[in-house]
């Protein structure tokens, strides 16, 4: 079977590529299971993520994950384990954007600790239009990154918005040239590695000590609340309307 994540190390430099580009590299459950194995059991110093094709990542397969509007099965509310693995890894991550970065396509963005956009990237919580809210990364580093008000906008409103305006509200650290975004993206990323990997590991330690809150209660709060969600007939519209690609009318039920 094809994998949906290819991985590549070079110089203390590992790039982990979605590789799922006839569905802009949407996640599927074995994408999250690669994903997760392979931030946890990398050798690198330093990752790169970025995505095959258009996009970086379109979010969730819904055909496939949420079995065209149904909640996936949960054993108990948790953190999602590659959001948790990306989170808590010592090894500092690098999003490459190389496209749209939409839903957990966004997540997964924010769960880096550096953001480079191509031109052509573009950014947006998507989920509030599917009746949900956000995993982790939107709730608890959105605000971080950009400040609650620009959060909570982007956030209620599910909006999409280019990397121009990314960079300018501090969503992503620069944006560069489509033809040139992975080679500022593994120039940052061997600087970081050539320097001391214990130090900078404990950097990313004391980051987290600092300004992050509890993934793993945030985490359970995130999965409760979606469980309720899911049984909404707002979500059902919302799946529905993106499937037979019309707006959609809800109803707040």
């Amino acid at each position: 079977m094809a994998e949906d994540i290819t991985y590549a190390e070079e110089g203390h430099v590992g790039v982990l590529t979605l590789n799922r580009p006839d569905v802009h590299n949407a996640l599927r459950r074995k994408t999250y299971d690669e994903l997760d194995e392979l931030v946890r059991t990398t050798t690198a110093r330093v990752l790169v993520i970025t995505g095959t094709g258009r996009s970086f990542c379109s979010g969730d397969d819904v055909r496939e994950l949420m079995n065209g509007g149904e909640a996936p099965p949960v054993a108990e509310p948790r953190i999602t384990p590659a959001a948790g693995t990306l989170l808590h890894t010592d090894v500092p991550v690098i999003a490459a954007v190389n496209g749209a970065a939409v839903g957990w396509g966004m997540e997964l963005a924010l769960l880096a600790d550096v953001r480079i956009a191509a031109a052509s990237a573009r950014f947006g919580e998507l989920f509030v239009k599917r009746g949900l809210v956000s995993d982790v990364a939107g709730l608890g580093r959105l605000a971080q990154v950009i400040g609650r008000e620009r959060a909570a906008e982007l956030l209620f409103t599910g909006d999409l918005i280019g990397a121009e305006r990314a960079e300018r509200i501090g969503l992503v650290g620069r944006v560069v040239d489509d033809g040139q975004l992975m080679p500022s993206a593994l120039e940052l990323a061997h600087k970081i590695a050539a320097n001391p990997p214990l130090a900078v590991a404990a950097l990313k330690r004391g980051l987290r000590r600092a300004l992050d809150p509890d993934w793993d209660d945030l985490g359970r709060w995130v999965t409760t609340t979606l469980m309720d969600l899911f049984t909404t007939a707002d979500h059902r519209e919302g799946v529905q309307a993106f499937l037979e690609k019309r707006e959609p009318r809800y109803t707040g039920s």
